[in-house]
This record gives structure tokens, sequence and C-alpha cells, in this order.
């Protein structure tokens, strides 16, 4: 198919996540990024509402990852349907196919595997209980099918707690409470830092990839409490319930065999230090 040569476009790169991993994306590594409206050093598209523009924009394209999508945040604030996280992988492999794109990636989550116990590893079947597991699990269900019907390779990414882009670091606020067990110690979470994140991403857009789901995470998890000192930012200890989940540790043994993270990429001052550059490298970028 054409477009194996060319850019990787990245839809949806004005979230969160998408400024965080276009802060320090590799310069090496040419891409292309999409908003839904109009703004400098964006390629403006709107997924669900012009294919036409959006099959045009993937012209040339390696492979495109997809990042954008509903967070239980953005429905709860905006009134957006975890619903459209199916409709936009949807369209982002419908237009992949008309523009002769070989594959696209899309960021799933973690969240698909509910209280499955750890470690979590791809065969496991979606176990989501949350509204937002469950629209990632549909997603990928749905993205995929469409994937094998218009022979376009679909991958999705079951990505951890991103550094800056989750409920620790990226939603603190002064007051923060952390569920804390009897024994001191706090939730332990697979993390990966953006740099770490843009790393993958780049390698996967480059491989022969053979595996509908690929969990993405550092080798190792971090207790949250960690990375909130090692971020320097005060939080209160609250009594963990018997809802509280104490470890959700992705298996990452497919991914190393893509790209291997060292463990020192799942230590609380990596992740914090990751995440700030990127931070302060987006307001340099923007």
């Amino acid at each position: 198919m054409t477009g194996h040569q060319g850019p990787l476009l990245v839809l949806g790169a004005t979230g969160r996540l998408g400024r965080l991993i276009r802060a320090v994306w590799p310069q090496d590594t040419p891409a292309l990024w999409q908003s839904r409206k109009p703004q400098d050093g964006y390629l403006a598209c709107d997924i669900m509402k012009d294919a036409e523009g959006l099959a045009h924009m993937m012209q040339g394209a390696r492979a495109v990852i997809c990042l954008a999508g509903v967070t239980s945040s953005r429905a709860r604030k905006a009134g957006a349907s975890l619903r459209d996280n199916s409709l936009l992988a949807q369209a982002t492999v419908q237009a992949a196919a008309r523009s002769g794109v070989p594959r696209v990636i899309l960021a799933s989550s973690a969240a698909v595997y509910g209280r499955a116990p750890s470690p979590l590893h791809e065969g496991i079947v979606g176990t989501a209980l949350s509204p937002y597991g469950q629209a990632k699990y549909e997603m990928e269900q749905a993205a995929s099918a469409l994937g094998d019907a218009q022979s376009v390779d679909v991958c999705n990414l079951r990505i951890g707690n991103v550094a800056g882009a989750d409920a620790i670091l990226g939603e603190w606020q002064p007051g923060f409470a952390l569920d804390t067990y009897v024994d001191g110690s706090t939730p332990r979470r697979s993390y990966i830092g953006p740099e770490s994140l843009a790393k993958v991403i780049v390698a996967l857009s480059r491989a022969k990839v053979t595996t509908r789901y690929l969990n993405v995470a550092s080798p190792d998890v971090t207790a949250m409490g960690d990375l909130l000192d090692a971020a320097g930012l005060n939080w209160t200890p609250r009594a963990a319930t018997a809802q509280s989940i104490d470890c959700v540790m992705l298996d990452t043994a497919k991914l190393e065999g893509y790209l291997r993270l060292s463990g020192d990429t799942s230590s609380a001052p990596t992740l914090v230090a990751e995440w700030r550059r990127a931070v302060d490298q987006k307001t340099v970028v923007e």
C-alpha cells in the first residue's frame, strides 16, 4: 500500500495527551498534527463530520495514530458521549482505507480490564466495569472488525496512566486526597511518561505490528503517593475502602518485542521529570 514512507499523522493532537506528546516528539520523526478547529501548527478537520477532508489529510501518511476520544471527565463536563469513542475510531479506519494508509494505531486504555487480577495481559477478555472502560472496549471491537473488512491493520494501545495526563499529577489541586492502606502504602499503577510514550508510538509506526491489542506502559508499577512526593505536591491520606484497587499492572512482554523501556522509566522521579519537560516544552511550542 502507499504511504509507508511518509509522515505519521496524529489525530486528536490538541487534547491534553496530544499536546504533551507533541512537546517531546522526536525531532527525527516527521509528523503531522490534527485539530478539529483551525490553529497554527495543526491541520484542521472534524473527524466525524468531514470524511472527505479526513481522507485527504491522510494521503501519503505511513500510519495514523488516533488519540481523539471522549474521557469520563469530558463526558461529565461537556456532555459529550462516551459512544463517540467508537465513532471516532471507525471514521479513522474508514478514512485510512480510502487513502491507502495501511495501519491505524488507536489509543485505548487499561480501563478495559476492569478489576481483573494483575498482571494484565492482552489475552484477558474485557471485564471493564466503568462506563469509560466499556466504551473503550466497544471501540476496540468495532474498529478492529472494520479494519478486517477494509484491509487496514488496527492496533489498539491499552495505555496505562500517562504522567501529566492522569488524575494524580494532571488533576492535582490543594487538598488532594489519596487512598492509603493500613501499612501506609498507596495504590500502585502502571505508568508511562510522555517522552517514553512518544518513543513507543514512533517505534510502532515503523515496525510490522502483528497484534490487535498491545499494553503500553513502563515495565514496573509506581506508587501514586511516591509520584506526588517526587513532584513536591502535598496530599492527604484517605482510608482505602473495599472498592479501592491496590495494584493495576500491565504485562508489557509484547511491547518489549517492539521497544524495550528501561526499568528506570517506571520510577517516580523519572516520570515526574518527563512530565515537567513536556510541560516546559509545550509552553515553548504553543
